[in-house]
């Protein structure tokens, strides 16, 4: 893509400028490692636009101090750029085996039930569904469904979607999938995770 300059042009009857606002769906898939990272690198440059943000993390416990959060937080309350809104309804389950599971369940369907009341209202111009792959991998939420809901989204609100595993139907319906692959990381050595790098 030299310059910027789609590769293709398609007879659609849309004016350059209509096809470039088109509201987009995103899925950051993949077993390496940035998912999330890339996704908050776009909720940055959506708050330089002055979008409101919506932030649903759908695994990640709600005792976990990430710093995208935290930077994410402040940027929203300094008066500058967009709003943000962070909603965390995970327990941490994806890497701890539990037993409540059905409760985990509910919870994630709950948070999808808030996106859905979310873009019907038009509350924000960007949602970050980080680890929402989840959730519909494990059949917990119905793919289907989400492609409908987001296929009949109103106005130009962006949806990124973060996970391992995302669903066949959802990466097909997409507008830009990345698939991280990992060629290598320090876990396989046996280090743990540190500060400043996974949070």
């Amino acid at each position: 893509m030299p310059q910027g300059q789609p590769s293709v042009v398609p007879d659609d009857g849309l004016t350059t400028r209509q096809r470039r606002n088109r509201a987009l769906v995103v899925v950051h898939t993949g077993a390496g490692k940035g998912k999330s990272t890339a996704a908050f690198g776009l909720a940055l440059r959506a708050w330089n636009q002055g979008w409101p943000i919506g932030v649903f993390q759908f695994v990640k416990s709600a005792k976990w101090r990430v710093g995208e959060e935290r930077a994410l937080r402040v940027l929203g309350d300094s008066g500058e750029g967009g709003s943000v809104v962070w909603n965390k309804m995970g327990e941490g389950w994806s890497w701890v085996q539990r037993d409540a599971q059905t409760d985990n369940e509910a919870k994630a369907r709950e948070g999808w039930e808030q996106v859905k009341r979310d873009l019907a209202a038009e509350t924000y111009r960007l949602y970050v569904l980080d680890e929402f792959a989840y959730p519909l991998h494990w059949g917990w939420i119905d793919t289907d469904e989400v492609v409908e809901v987001l296929r009949g989204r109103p106005g130009t609100q962006h949806v990124v979607i973060t996970g391992r595993n995302a669903p066949e139907k959802l990466v097909g319906f997409a507008d830009l999938v990345t698939d991280m692959s990992k060629v290598k990381h320090p876990m396989d050595a046996g280090q743990k995770g540190q500060r400043g790098i996974e949070w």
